[in-house]
């Protein structure tokens, strides 16, 4: 296993329900170490089905929700207010609904300017610096919406504007989210790998036999682009959840 920094860490659980378990305890206990010397911390949530064990059992963790204030990693470009798959709409329905934030800061897909609207998300998170990233990998080694066609390690901005791979797009097909991978909009509003790895820990949750190659690539490729999860190796203090599936390779 290629690892280059001794901070990085990987867990392979038996099952999804324990990965999301250990996954949520370790936030916990990471969340508590940090409010010991800040009245807040800010969290950026990733919205995806890889993440439901993860949030459900985070809703049991008993942690001071009203210390922390909530972020979401990124957000598609013009679907409906409503939409079910809107980011922001998953995260209410699987954790912003269910507990008590300080403050909830959410992304406008449908801003009538998005480039202004990707300044002030960026503007939020100037002022509020990110202690805490919860993440998947995506089936290609994304991170948020960084596919490797526009990842960029040294990304210049905290917010951008991107168009989706078409690797990316099938796999919200895979992942049950829409039916047709016509229906998956071509681009969307994503953190940059820069503003993401800013996190002091980094809590990466990947299950399935469908991220069993990115997650092999994570741990064994070159770090490079090409590969965008390959980053967090070079990360302070990222733990890699992984169930037996995901870890198969």
């Amino acid at each position: 296993m290629l690892i280059t920094n001794t901070n990085f860490r990987h867990i392979i659980a038996d099952s999804r329900d324990e990965m999301g378990k250990a996954a949520a305890d370790m936030f916990a206990a990471e969340a508590l170490k940090l409010l010991q010397s800040k009245d807040f911390i800010n969290v950026i949530f990733a919205a995806a089905p890889s993440q439901n064990e993860f949030l459900r059992y985070l809703c049991n963790t008993g942690l001071d929700w009203k210390r922390i204030n909530a972020f979401h990693m990124d957000e598609y470009i013009g679907l409906p207010e409503d939409a079910p798959q809107r980011f922001g709409n998953f995260l209410k329905a699987h954790l912003f609904d269910k507990l008590s934030f300080n403050e909830i800061h959410f992304m406008n897909g449908n801003a009538a300017d998005l480039e202004a609207e990707c300044s002030r998300y960026a503007a939020l998170l100037q002022q509020q610096p990110v202690d805490i990233v919860c993440m998947g990998i995506g089936e290609n080694g994304h991170l948020a919406f960084n596919d490797p066609p526009v990842a960029n390690f040294r990304d210049p901005y905290k917010v951008k504007i991107v168009e989706l791979d078409e690797a990316c797009r099938v796999q919200q097909v895979n992942d049950g989210c829409f039916e047709t991978i016509e229906q998956v909009p071509s681009h969307a509003i994503t953190l940059t790998i820069p503003m993401l790895l800013s996190a002091d820990y980094i809590s990466c949750v990947v299950p399935g036999q469908r991220k069993a190659q990115a997650v092999f690539n994570t741990l064994h490729k070159e770090m490079i682009s090409e590969y965008p999860s390959t980053i967090l190796r070079s990360h302070r203090h990222t733990v890699l959840f992984t169930d037996r599936e995901s870890s198969s390779c």
